[in-house]
């Protein structure tokens, strides 16, 4: 913390704290100087922009595009989160720049802050645009902010209004753990140890832990494949990590995809030599490192905060549906269809799925998702753009298109339901209730269905009754969760996309598709046979269950986002580097955390694993437990009771969830949200419902999560209870006009007396008179 020219740093080898001096809180650099800084840093990163944007462009329009380019595209800040990711870039750069002007003058290295003043460091905030992303926004003048939410949930904490909103670093659980303290993940340097030992290349871990061949694929007896694409649904309502967008240094200009150099933002993952995949001697995979945040860093302390790294959620951590609808408010208009004053979202106006709404089409002059040539291996197909929706990652596999596009169509259900009830209402009205209604949906669904099956009962009990809505909840994401916890399911992801029909036998024209034929594929939903047998695929086979002998299909450890011969990624790798790159602490620390045993060899681990032989191989692998990377850990744990993860995530997951029920002042249980009766009608919300109402479909299991052979409990959809909406219906008063008539009015069938119980003295008018209800128009 500050104070006047002091703040406290951690002693980086002991718990006790230094005093880190800096010169005088006035200036100590000139504006001139200072100004240059900025001047050649907004070059510098604006040259790296530009010359990245056009290389991907290019790429894209000759088929060009490698996985990890599509993965880096598929991460691209965009909107008010380039901006926040560019202003973060060009303060890093003038501060770096500034650091060597100083060592220059001082003729020795220096730490970036040491010598820059504190207010020197706000100048270069204020030139840069850091500093905006950390002023408190006024709610004062945004209307309805006790009916609706904002798109990018921005004062939904009146207190603190930045709380939970899009645009704002993930939360620490824990502190950082970075390998200079303060930006570098651990293995930057693989010279470097930790806790005395050296990490091992995370795709040595990935090859000799979680590889599982297609066949070897065990099938949940339990839970279906809806289980593992709703999970990857609701974490696109609450997490994205925007990466750098940049694919060339800053520091010294290589391409980060053409180089095996550790230089920011690359931080290549390395293949071992004796990898049974790689036969052509590449050396590595390339990784792009997160985007960091505004102000983190060398910086943080200037806001606040602490001297390390943070990255960056660009969406809200509310259940508010924002992958339907945006997470800030220029995406969201530009998804409505504002040509009419009805309400609506755009809808595709080329094709219809047998006369049922698609997805617009983005209008992006490069097309991600021309890949039917090239998987089919027929150059005269026709291709088809991407889909629009209010997340970028709507095109990843067919399954989570098709859900993206039977939740617009829902929204344009309700629209026009709304219509009917309240002919009074206009576009913006029924918009904004529908969106509310698809936000209570969710809710209810992911808590009252989904998150029970995840965390089982045990710990299923917190998330069970509602506190009520407290101000001092921080509903934010926290690293852990996103770059973590939240990844288990992984491990659950069958090798096919399944497709049935009308009986939920394997479809005979379209047969069910490799997941790594499933990837950036709308035209697999506009030419082979729409969402209908994509759904029951989803309703009607089972997931992958996670085990310890075999943990993740190589359609994702082989074959991701493989679209040619080109070099695929490895997602069980993606994911420990992603860890290490957020500095997230290791496996006991997050089981310390949760009040859990923390094993210190491989006996305590085999205890704790229940599995000695895979003990065994982590010890082999990391030296001690403490090294094991939490999202390795997390996954290899036995199921808790109930569940499909561990002890470890069950707490982190229930724990994350928890904090966005209360700390979400619009969430559907909390007071004047809704009425008591549209509460009672959310309750009775179903998946099952909404599949039925927006698809052709006819036939559905009663509970979409739970597997059921075919014949056992599914059910007619005439048979699943509507939704009611009823409670939404407003009832107009009409204006009244008192006038004094006789008692003998009530005998009138023309007029509708009654009484008035009050004196109305004002008027002039008694108790007990007779009055007409005259209805003015």
């Amino acid at each position: 913390m500050w104070n006047d020219n002091v703040y406290l740093k951690q002693n980086k080898k002991q718990s006790s704290t230094q005093q880190i001096y800096f010169l005088p809180s006035e200036s100590c650099l000139s504006r001139d100087v200072i100004e240059k800084a900025v001047t050649e840093a907004k070059a510098t990163v604006d040259s790296a922009y530009e010359y990245s944007r056009k290389e991907s462009i290019d790429r894209v329009r000759r088929n060009a595009a490698s996985p990890s380019d599509v993965l880096r595209l598929l991460k691209q800040p965009a909107g008010q989160t380039r901006n926040a990711v560019r202003a973060a870039d060009y303060m890093n750069i003038a501060v770096t720049l500034l650091k060597r002007s100083l060592e220059k003058r001082q003729k020795r290295s220096i730490n970036a802050t040491d010598l820059i003043s504190k207010m020197d460091l706000q100048v270069v905030a204020d030139l840069t645009g850091c500093s905006p992303r950390h002023r408190v926004p006024s709610c004062k003048t945004t209307p309805n902010l006790d009916k609706f939410r904002t798109a990018s949930s921005v004062c939904n904490n009146r207190k603190n209004p930045r709380l939970g909103s899009a645009n704002t670093p993930f939360t620490r659980w824990l502190p950082a753990e970075y390998q200079d303290y303060i930006s570098l993940p651990k293995g930057w340097d693989p010279r470097k140890r930790v806790n005395k030992r050296f990490l091992p290349l995370v795709r040595v871990v990935s090859n000799r832990i979680l590889r599982t061949a297609n066949a070897d694929v065990e099938s949940d007896p339990l839970y279906t494949h809806l289980v593992t694409i709703f999970g990857q649904w609701t974490d696109h309502d609450l997490t994205f990590t925007p990466h750098s967008p940049v694919i060339r240094s800053f520091s010294n200009g290589i391409n980060c995809d053409k180089s095996c150099e550790r230089t920011e933002p690359c931080f290549p993952i390395q293949i071992p030599r004796s990898d049974p995949r790689f036969t052509n001697r590449e050396e590595c995979i390339p990784f792009f490192r997160s985007a960091a945040a505004c102000g983190s860093g060398n910086t943080g302390h200037i806001f606040g905060g602490s001297n390390v790294r943070q990255q960056m959620n660009s969406i809200t951590a509310f259940i508010d549906v924002g992958q339907v609808y945006g997470s800030d408010d220029t995406k969201a208009r530009f998804l409505r269809n504002l040509t009419t004053d009805q309400g609506l979202l755009r809808v595709n106006t080329r094709y219809t799925d047998n006369g049922r709404e698609l997805l617009p089409f983005t209008n992006m002059g490069a097309n991600l998702c021309a890949t039917r040539a090239r998987i089919t291996n027929n150059t005269s197909v026709e291709e088809v753009p991407c889909f629009l929706a209010g997340d970028e990652r709507s095109n990843e596999n067919i399954g989570l298109t098709s859900l993206h596009t039977l939740l617009m169509r829902e929204h344009n259900r309700l629209v026009r339901a709304l219509a009917k009830l309240n002919p009074q209402w206009d576009g913006e009205r029924l918009y904004q209730e529908a969106r509310k209604i698809m936000a209570g949906y969710f809710q209810v669904i992911t808590f009252r269905d989904y998150l029970y099956h995840i965390v089982g009962p045990d710990f299923q009990k917190k998330l069970s009754t509602y506190p009520g809505y407290d101000e001092n909840v921080d509903p934010s994401i926290s690293n852990v969760f996103a770059t973590a916890a939240y990844r288990f399911a992984h491990l659950m992801v069958q090798p096919f996309m399944f497709r049935l029909d009308e009986k939920y036998q394997e479809h005979r024209d379209y047969p069910s598709p490799l997941l790594h034929k499933a990837f950036f594929t709308p035209w697999r939903v506009v030419f082979e046979g729409g969402l209908d047998p994509i759904l029951r695929g989803l309703a009607g086979r089972q997931a992958k269950l996670n085990t310890q002998n075999n943990m993740m299909s190589d359609e994702l450890r082989e074959r991701l986002f493989k679209f040619s011969t080109e070099l695929a990624l490895d997602l069980a790798s993606l994911n420990m580097q992603r860890g290490r790159d957020h500095g997230l602490p290791g496996y006991n620390k997050w089981r310390k955390f949760c009040g859990l045993t923390q094993p210190q060899n491989r006996r305590q681990l085999a205890t704790v694993l229940q599995n000695d032989r895979l003990a065994r191989n982590l010890i082999a692998l990391y030296g001690r437990p403490d090294n094991i990377d939490v999202w390795l850990g997390g996954v290899a744990e036995p199921f808790v009771r109930g569940g499909r993860v561990g002890p470890l995530f069950a707490c982190l997951i229930s724990t994350q969830f928890q904090r966005i029920r209360q700390g979400d002042r619009l969430w559907w249980e909390n007071k004047n949200v809704f009425t008591e009766a549209q509460r009672e009608s959310l309750k009775d919300t179903s998946l099952a419902r909404i599949i039925c109402d927006n698809t052709g479909i006819t036939e559905v299991p009663e509970e979409p999560f739970q597997y059921r052979p075919r014949g056992s409990r599914y059910t007619r959809c005439r048979r699943i209870p509507a939704f009611d909406l009823s409670p939404w219906r407003e009832n107009i008063r009409p204006r009244v006009l008192l006038r004094p008539w006789p008692l003998c009015c009530m005998s009138s069938p023309t007029l509708s007396p009654f009484t008035l119980n009050t004196v109305l003295s004002n008027k002039g008018l008694k108790k007990k008179k007779c009055f007409e209800e005259t209805h003015i128009k």
